[in-house]
C-alpha cells in the first residue's frame, strides 16, 4: 500500500462507505500508536502526544489544524500543557473512513517535526 502520508482525503457524504474490518486490519499496522476507540457508538482513532511545554503543544496543534484545513477533514484536538490528544473519525458517516487513517499518518509525520532530543 502506498504511503498514507502521500495520499489525499476524498470528499465524504453520509453515503460514503465506512472502512471494513479487513481494511482496518490492513491500515492499522501503518499507524500502530493509534488506538481504536468507541465514543457513543462511533468508532474513532485516538492518540496522545507529549511535548516539553504548552507552546510546543500549541504549535503542534496549529500545524495539525493547517493540515486538516488543507485536506478538508477535521479532528477533535485537546491541547494541554505538554500534551495534545487527537481524535479522527468521519462525522458524515459517524465512523471510520480511509481519510481518518490518512490523517492519522499525517499527524504522526507532523509530530516528528516536534520531537526533542532526550
Amino acid at each position: 500500500m502506498a504511503d498514507l502520508t502521500e495520499q489525499k482525503c476524498t470528499a465524504c457524504n453520509k453515503d460514503a462507505p465506512s472502512v471494513t474490518q479487513e481494511e482496518i486490519a490492513e491500515l492499522k499496522p501503518i499507524i500502530p500508536d493509534w488506538n481504536l476507540i468507541d465514543v457513543d457508538g462511533e468508532p474513532r482513532l485516538e492518540r496522545g502526544y507529549k511535548f516539553p511545554d504548552f507552546q510546543t503543544a500549541l504549535a503542534f496543534t496549529n500545524k495539525v489544524g493547517e493540515a486538516a484545513e488543507e485536506e478538508g477533514h477535521h479532528p477533535a484536538l485537546l491541547t494541554e500543557y505538554g500534551k495534545v490528544s487527537v481524535s479522527w473519525w468521519t462525522h458524515a458517516i459517524s465512523g471510520l473512513h480511509k481519510n481518518d487513517f490518512i490523517m492519522a499518518a499525517k499527524t504522526d509525520a507532523i509530530a516528528k517535526e516536534f520531537v526533542t532530543k532526550k
